[in-house]
């Protein structure tokens, strides 16, 4: 490993420290170097904050070493007026001389613009140092930008013998199956903390009145998505309880109040596109889909995915709903708990 790529690999682990706090800004850590030594570091570390390249210009005592220094950061420093001013701007006025980034910025109003910035400013700058690292980092940021819809994960539980659920319907006595362990489930829920979007179709939110909530962790909870055509879930039920912000897709026109709000769709068409379409103008770059088995297979069918997460338990039932059938082979397989998470990536 170089040691731009040394530098830039710090970078990326401090950039994920905002994992969670900075969306829809992408995560961005960056480093500065100066007589091979590190003479500063720092992190976006909140939406709507300080970015990474002005906390690690503020993390360096000495400004006048700033001018024989190099700045490492994994994403184009920006050139544009958004919640904080231009990042570019503020390297040139500290009259930084060289800057190596790993990836160029998909935002459009950025989009290479930062790094014409620099250059005319006569800053030495560099680019694609580990650049699939950098853009795996922000693979919802990339995905959003460059496709136009929200990065979509599917996650789902199934027993070893392939079924999601025993067979129930809606009125049933029966609660749901806990097909995963426990670490399964917090990691589950670390998961929705991290994404910013949850979505369920109608007989998931009917048979298991889910919260759809962080509960078994610190994080802040995702908006919750329900597919309701008909309007029949209860207004009883937990996703209509107005505690976390919750948008219903229907064919019916309802008003909404609070934190409910209903947005009708052409349910004689297809539905996803339309879903998909309306969560990318409202800057929704991540969206994990929990089921049930038609929605989920609906996304597979119109390739509309980007990572399958399946936690596979040891445990079998012999009969129950299908869990998706997928023809296609593991990215990643690791054991949690007593599961088996089963990681695909598009």
């Amino acid at each position: 490993m170089t040691k731009e790529e040394k530098y830039m690999k710090l970078c990326l682990e401090l950039a994920v420290k905002g994992l969670g706090n900075v969306a829809p800004n992408p995560m961005v850590g960056s480093v500065i170097v100066a007589d091979n030594r590190i003479i500063g570091t720092g992190y976006h570390e909140q939406y709507g904050k300080a970015h990474a390249e002005v906390n690690v210009i503020n993390s360096v005592s000495n400004k006048e070493l700033l001018q024989k220094a190099t700045l490492y950061v994994n994403l184009e420093p920006c050139s544009h007026f958004g919640k904080t001013p231009p990042c570019a701007d503020l390297i040139i006025k500290y009259k930084i001389p060289r800057v190596v980034i790993g990836c160029i910025d998909a935002f459009a109003k950025v989009n290479g613009r930062g790094i014409k910035k620099l250059k005319s400013a006569g800053v030495d700058v560099k680019i694609s140092i580990l650049e699939k690292e950098c853009k795996r980092l922000n693979k919802t940021f990339f995905t959003y930008y460059e496709k136009k819809r929200p990065y979509t994960i599917l996650k789902w539980a199934e027993t070893a013998d392939g079924f999601i659920d025993a067979k129930r319907s809606f009125g049933d006595t029966k609660k749901a199956m806990q097909i995963s362990g426990q670490e399964s489930k917090v990691l589950t829920h670390k998961l929705r903390s991290q994404v910013q979007a949850i979505m369920v179709g109608t007989n998931t939110a009917l048979l298991d009145n889910p919260h759809l909530t962080t509960r078994e962790v610190k994080g802040k909870n995702p908006l919750r998505i329900v597919i309701d055509r008909d309007l029949k879930i209860p207004r009883h039920f937990n996703l209509l309880d107005q505690s976390v912000p919750t948008i219903i897709f229907t064919a019916k026109k309802t008003n909404s109040k609070n934190n409910l709000e209903f947005i009708k769709i052409n349910f004689r068409k297809n539905i996803l596109p339309q879903i998909l379409k309306r969560l990318y103008k409202r800057e929704i770059q991540s969206v994990m889909v929990e089921g049930g088995t038609r929605l989920l297979n609906s996304f597979i069918e119109n390739d509309l995915w980007d990572e399958i997460l399946i936690f596979q338990a040891n445990k079998e039932i012999k009969d129950g709903v299908r869990a998706p059938l997928l023809n296609l082979r593991p990215t990643k397989v690791e054991k949690i708990g007593s599961d088996k998470l089963y990681t695909y990536i598009h």
